[in-house]
């Protein structure tokens, strides 16, 4: 019989708030796992982190050091000599926010510590059809982990990757996250700010145009004015 404890990858965002709310509506055990890359907003994520397992009620969290990710570069979101790009919905190159191969250095995280716990399940926020186009946050991708977890585990564990969020858009996403009553307004998604989101890097972006479709306002304050009047409705 299958463990019930899952281990919940919470970067402090949206997306991975609603996938833990998702993961404990399914009845799953949650233990929470955050990982600190050396990300410009760091401490922003970390906080959010702490405040969502806090109102979901985690009482089981790790907070991983994966500086190493910061010490090889090549991202705007840890080298800030890299600018970090402003949204463009008719760019089709891979975004610099891009953290070369983060999921999977993520994933091997989050399996060692789940064979540890003996859980059964490990869920992650990924999002394919509506995101920045990252090549690691494609099913393809989540598929071929999963054997890699098959083949490089204990012969007696059985840990599924759980992709919930990874078909939806993000105003799907915050619907879903309302009807759960999952805490967005304690999630924090901008690449670049830690005390006023942006509203112009492309994680903003996503967030409020998910927000606009779903017909919500966003909880967050915005540094930008031409942000602040994309949310419309409730």
């Amino acid at each position: 019989m299958m463990s019930r404890t899952a281990v919940i990858l919470m970067s402090g965002g949206m997306d991975s708030t609603v996938c833990a709310a998702i993961a404990i509506a399914e009845g799953f055990t949650p233990a929470g796992m955050h990982l600190n890359y050396r990300q410009r907003t760091a401490a922003r994520e970390g906080r959010a982190f702490g405040d969502v397992c806090d109102f979901l009620g985690i009482e089981q969290r790790l907070v991983a050091d994966t500086a190493h990710l910061s010490a090889i570069g090549g991202s705007s979101l840890t080298d800030t000599a890299i600018p970090v790009n402003e949204a463009d919905p008719d760019a089709t190159a891979i975004p610099s926010s891009y953290v070369p191969f983060r999921n999977a250095n993520i994933l091997a995280m989050a399996v060692a510590w789940a064979e540890v716990l003996q859980a059964g399940a490990l869920f992650i926020g990924a999002v394919e059809e509506d995101s920045s186009g990252y090549p690691d946050c494609r099913k393809e991708f989540f598929a071929a982990f999963q054997q890699t977890i098959d083949t490089g585990t204990r012969p007696e564990t059985d840990i599924r990757i759980h992709t919930p969020l990874i078909a939806l858009s993000k105003a799907d996403i915050v619907r879903r996250g309302i009807e759960l009553g999952a805490p967005l307004h304690l999630s924090w998604s901008c690449y670049q700010n830690s005390e006023r989101a942006c509203g112009r890097c492309d994680s903003c972006n996503l967030r409020l145009r998910g927000f606009r479709e779903a017909g919500r306002r966003d909880p967050l304050a915005y540094e930008s004015a031409k942000s602040r009047s994309f949310p419309t409705g409730r």
